[in-house]
């Protein structure tokens, strides 16, 4: 009866080990979201992409999918907001579409008429060399509270390459409380100043749960710099619900992106906030 009962444990030692073998790449596999992919050239961008992934060895559960638009080409902003649309169709794409706000009363039609498609985000990129345009304008106000009334987030560049950069899109968003920003970079090396969040928060009546961070491009040029530190108490700070991963394809690719995640003290819990779970709340609640 001994010999039995010491075979049967070792029947279900090695049972026990062979499932955790099978088991570990399974659990390894956590979901990421990519919320800052750039689509310059439609399909053919987001094949380059998922290559890019593949050809690293790594996964994407889900990345947002950028289209920025130009002033006074309405047609082409269309189209082009159509053809995210439609690859979010075929590929784990959540279209991020864009308006210019200088279009005026053609921006606000757009607008609704994604919105009615179940466009969730749109791109909005104020520098010269992008859609240039004045982030304090009343046309931009106006069309931001467009959107929250919407329900569409605005995704907005926050590189601080021009001066005021964070000083403005925290009154845009103090004007704009029924609407979600989600600020591309975290204020490049600037990134000091949304440590003013936590004080802005005891402000009674002062400012919503409405700002939101993607860290692209930031994150890998702070994991292991000398300012690395600073920059995850400032994350801290921000809060580790309203931070989102993003790569900034094809500038800096995913794999650096996670890598550089993968280096920060932060803890696990902290770090599936910021490749899944974050933006899955805000942005994709719905789905599975």
């Amino acid at each position: 009866m001994e010999s039995i009962s010491t075979k049967s444990k070792m029947i279900r030692y090695i049972a026990a080990s062979a499932f955790m073998l099978i088991s570990i790449p399974l659990l390894s596999q956590e979901p990421i979201f990519d919320g800052h992919v750039h689509i310059w050239e439609g399909e053919t961008s987001v094949k380059t992409y998922l290559e890019e992934v593949e050809s690293s060895g790594g996964t994407i559960t889900k990345f947002g999918g950028i289209h920025m638009a130009m002033q006074g080409k309405l047609e082409e902003t269309k189209r082009k907001n159509d053809e995210l649309i439609a690859l979010s169709k075929e590929y784990p794409l959540l279209p991020i579409c864009s308006v210019h706000p200088f279009d005026g009363e053609a921006a606000m039609a757009e607008l609704e008429r994604i919105a009615g498609l179940g466009v969730k985000v749109i791109k909005l990129h104020p520098h010269k060399n992008s859609m240039d345009f004045d982030v304090t304008d009343e046309r931009v106000t106006a069309l931001c509270k467009k959107a929250g009334e919407l329900g569409v987030a605005i995704l907005m560049d926050n590189a601080s390459i021009v001066p005021g950069d964070c000083q403005k899109l925290f009154d845009l968003a103090l004007r704009c409380p029924k609407t979600n920003f989600i600020f591309a970079h975290m204020g490049g090396m600037d990134f000091r100043f949304w440590n003013i969040l936590p004080l802005a928060r005891t402000a009674e009546g002062l400012l919503g749960n409405n700002i939101y961070f993607d860290i692209s491009a930031t994150l890998v040029l702070m994991a292991g710099s000398p300012l690395e530190e600073e920059f995850v108490w400032t994350m801290r700070n921000v809060g580790m619900d309203n931070i989102l991963l993003g790569s900034d394809f094809p500038q800096f690719t995913l794999k650096q992106a996670t890598d550089a995640l993968d280096r920060l003290d932060l803890t696990p819990e902290e770090k599936q906030k910021i490749r899944y779970g974050n933006a899955k709340k805000l942005l994709f609640p719905e789905e599975d």
